[in-house]
């Protein structure tokens, strides 16, 4: 019995030995034969199958998030219909034809990952492997969603290791081993998309409870934290991190999550409607406080130019009586050389109007500059030409309170006028129609607002031939132009009276720079029509508040135009005036309310003013006015 008991122990051990070893030796056999490729494909088969085991799990992710700490989203692969803007962004339209050939656009891998899962990625893996022998494979085109697991990240990715790795100069450079980088124009479609997943985000985030604080809810806040952050103030997308992909990625699948929560659509569009609809309100609402604040910039004289009047005022009274005359008073009513008038209030603004006018004439000894201000303004506008004298010019410096005839005869009808903004009620602005009277002595005029700067000599524009006409003006009613202005844009035409006197399609002109006929003014009595449309507008609505509408009633076929080149208008609101339109111009006009000394002017423009203005003065230095 004990040699068979040892012989069927032997054969059963020998048995074993075979069952075992057996195994040992034919895998061995069978891997000292494998590929690279194929031990790749061996490796991802692996993979795949811990992947196809977790899908079943996924979808009750959502379930089980109550009473666990935030955690990263779960690692899932989309589809191109929920990832498209990402997959959009991440496809290279460059790519080699090789590679087109094996893999064809992002979409189309997509759409094979998701069907074909293993046996078309282990084939397009060998594709790559072929086409790339002696670089290493950087292959992509897969948009995921990453895990916070690095190791199943790693592992997830491996068909995403063509990455984005630098974004240099407004470029998105891709790198591929097979061809040369690929340079894209600068975008901002990704910071478009993260600020509208952020606002899905907060639309989700109100369909909660009030007062909720679950894992879904804080996951949520967290990712809008998160995108904000990496958004920033950023407008393209070279600004951008490095992670912001990556956070791009991980709340879209926190918004896919919260799509399963809340799958009702109507609620979503009611939702979004009313953002929308706060949002526009709450835009209109900043464009008006916005508007309101430039105005209210615009009617406030700045620290600067207040402490230069009041320095000027102070030393204009600390001279005797016989220092405050200016030279050269006996050419004020010469009627051969050429006069300049400027009403203003502003000691800069003058200087800048005369000094710019004077700068630019061929025979300055002919130019006879006629300034009027306020009694408050006065001394510092007397001082500063006194320290500052116009060259071989004369100038003269009146107060608008020495015409004794304005403030008896007309003065009333203007304090009737009602307008939220004095400017538009000023005896200065209005001082305009009465030019006739201020200048008894002499034929012709060029009335210059105080908000211009002359580039050309003006010498040709004494020589135009007015033809019976009192205003010459440049014209703004040509349509193809920006500053286009129509006769109803400023005037009442539902009232009768008006509409039956005017034609609505009349030509429009600008106030800036105007060439006056006073004798032809003197002849029609032009002064006494304006004084009664502006009787009747103090009875009834005919215009808006402003000089300008009665100027064209008053001088209602009474104007010559200009050639364009004489004025060009609109620096002071418009920021698309051509450069070449403004070289060429003789006279530019900062009409508007963004005004050249102010803070809130037009940066592009302010050069063609300041530098008519002395900064180096000692004044100026001590009032702490530079450019």
């Amino acid at each position: 019995m004990k040699p068979i008991r040892r012989c069927l122990r032997i054969l059963i051990l020998a048995l074993l030995s075979v069952t075992v070893f057996a195994p040992i030796v034919f895998f061995s056999h069978r891997i000292k034969h494998v590929s690279p490729i194929g031990q790749k494909e061996f490796v991802q088969d692996l993979t795949n199958i811990k992947y196809r085991a977790d899908a079943a799990l996924k979808l009750n992710a959502i379930k089980q998030e109550s009473g666990e700490d935030l955690k990263e989203p779960k690692q899932v692969v989309y589809e191109d219909r929920y990832l498209g803007s990402i997959a959009r962004y991440s496809s290279n339209k460059n790519r080699d034809i090789h590679e087109s050939e094996n893999a064809g656009d992002m979409t189309e891998i997509l759409e094979r990952n998701e069907t074909n899962h293993e046996r078309t990625e282990s084939q397009q893996f060998q594709q790559r492997e072929i086409s790339s022998t002696d670089e290493e494979e950087e292959h992509s085109n897969q948009t995921t969603v990453e895990k916070h697991d690095h190791n199943a990240r790693s592992q997830h990715q491996r068909i995403t290791d063509e990455k984005i790795t630098e974004m240099k100069d407004g470029t998105r450079v891709w790198h591929d081993q097979n061809l040369h980088s690929n340079s894209w124009k600068v975008t901002n479609e990704m910071v478009t998309e993260m600020k509208d997943q952020v606002i899905r985000a907060k639309a989700y985030l109100s369909f909660t409870p009030p007062g909720s604080n679950s894992h879904f809810v804080k996951e949520l806040k967290q990712r809008i934290r998160e995108v904000e952050r990496a958004v920033g103030q950023a407008t393209k997308d070279s600004k951008l991190s490095r992670s912001s992909l990556q956070k791009m990625r991980y709340m879209e699948a926190t918004l896919l999550k919260a799509d399963r929560i809340y799958p009702d659509c109507s609620e979503m569009v009611t939702k979004l409607r009313a953002m929308t609809h706060n949002t526009e309100e709450l835009v209109q609402a900043q464009k008006n406080q916005a508007t309101n604040l430039v105005r209210l910039a615009a009617r406030t004289t700045p620290k600067g130019l207040h402490c230069l009047s009041m320095r000027l005022t102070a030393d204009y009274f600390a001279l005797q009586p016989e220092e405050r005359l200016l030279p050269n008073q006996q050419k004020l009513q010469d009627t051969e050389l050429y006069h300049y008038a400027v009403f203003s209030d502003n000691v800069l603004a003058c200087a800048v109007v005369v000094n710019s006018t004077i700068s630019a004439a061929m025979d300055s000894e002919k130019i006879v500059f006629h300034v009027v201000t306020d009694s408050l303004n006065l001394p510092a506008i007397s001082m500063w030409f006194l320290l500052n004298p116009p060259g071989k010019a004369t100038i003269q410096i009146q107060c608008i309170d020495n015409f004794e005839w304005l403030s008896t005869k007309y003065s009333t009808t203007l304090k009737k006028r009602s307008s939220g903004d004095p400017r538009y009620t000023s005896e200065l602005n209005h001082l305009r129609f009465y030019l006739p009277d201020v200048f008894p002595a002499l034929d012709k005029i060029v009335l210059f607002d105080h908000d211009v700067v002359v580039q050309r000599d003006l010498n040709e524009l004494w020589s135009i031939n007015m033809k019976g006409k009192v205003n010459g003006a440049v014209e703004t009613c040509h349509e193809s132009e920006a500053l286009s202005r129509r006769m109803d844009l400023l005037i009442n035409f539902s009232d009768p009276l008006v509409a039956k006197r005017f034609d609505v399609n009349a030509c429009t002109w600008a106030f800036g720079m105007n060439l006056f006929d006073l004798r032809e003014w003197r002849r029609q009595n032009l002064s006494a029509a304006y004084h009664k449309y502006l009787q009747l507008g103090n009875e009834r609505p005919l215009w808006k508040a402003g000089s300008l509408p009665l100027g064209w009633i008053a001088f209602y076929d009474k104007t010559m135009a200009l050639d364009r080149r004489w004025h060009v208008l609109g620096l002071g609101y418009d920021s698309a005036v051509r450069r070449g339109d403004i070289e060429q111009a003789a006279v530019i006009h900062y009409d508007g309310v963004m005004k050249p000394w102010l803070d809130i002017a037009i940066g592009r423009y302010k050069g063609y003013w300041s530098q008519y203005v002395k900064y180096d003065h000692p004044y100026l230095q001590q009032c702490n006015i530079h450019e």
